[in-house]
Formats: structure tokens, sequence, C-alpha cells
């Protein structure tokens, strides 16, 4: 069984950067499309970007250009955000994509003056 814990996130200003991580057990980066998804107040998850086994990326329009995913050897997969604006407000969440494990608790991500 695989369990996501997410971490890293915290309240900033708008404009200002911020790096959150994702570990899994069970080793499943090297086999899996894995992907970082957030929900915002009142919305729908929703996925923000994605990373292939061999590396390749894919992100949302709202974040692409300030958003990257990145894994390493370690069983870690960031998100590094970059010129936060108050829309990114959300809980983020990683899993495979498509999902197929259970989510973890997520990582809140408050950007607010």
């Amino acid at each position: 069984q695989v369990v996501f814990v997410e971490s890293g996130g915290h309240l900033v200003q708008p404009g200002d950067s911020l790096r959150i991580s994702c570990t899994a057990s069970g080793g499943i980066w090297s086999g899996y499309f894995m992907g970082w998804y957030r929900q915002g107040p009142g919305d729908q998850r929703n996925m923000v970007a994605r990373i292939t086994p061999t590396g390749k990326t894919v992100y949302a329009d709202s974040v692409k250009g300030r958003f990257t995913i990145s894994t390493d050897d370690a069983d870690t997969m960031y998100l590094q955000m970059n010129n936060l604006e108050p829309e990114d407000t959300a809980v983020y969440y990683c899993n495979s994509v498509p999902v197929v494990y259970d989510w973890g608790q997520g990582t809140q991500v408050t950007v607010s003056l």
C-alpha cells in the first residue's frame, strides 16, 4: 500500500516562493506518472503538474512558467512554486496520474498579504 505524505505548506505573501515536498512508500517514482494536485476553497481537486518516469513535465496553464515539478532518487517529489498568487491558495496533494492510490492529508498553501 502506498502512503503519501505532503509537507512544506505555509502562509506566504504574493510574489513569494515556496517548495513543497511529497514522500511515498514503495518506491513508485520510477514506474509511474506522478502529479501534484490542488483543491482551493469551494473548488474541485485539479492536477497542476505531472512528471513522467523519464522526467518529462506538463503543467496547467494557470501555473506554467511559475511552478516546477521534480523528483529525486530518495523517493521524494517536489513542487517549486515561484511568484505565488492569492489564487494559488489551496491544499496541495500528490498522487499518481491517473489517480490510483488513496489521497494523503495534503499540505496547506496560503497566499495572502
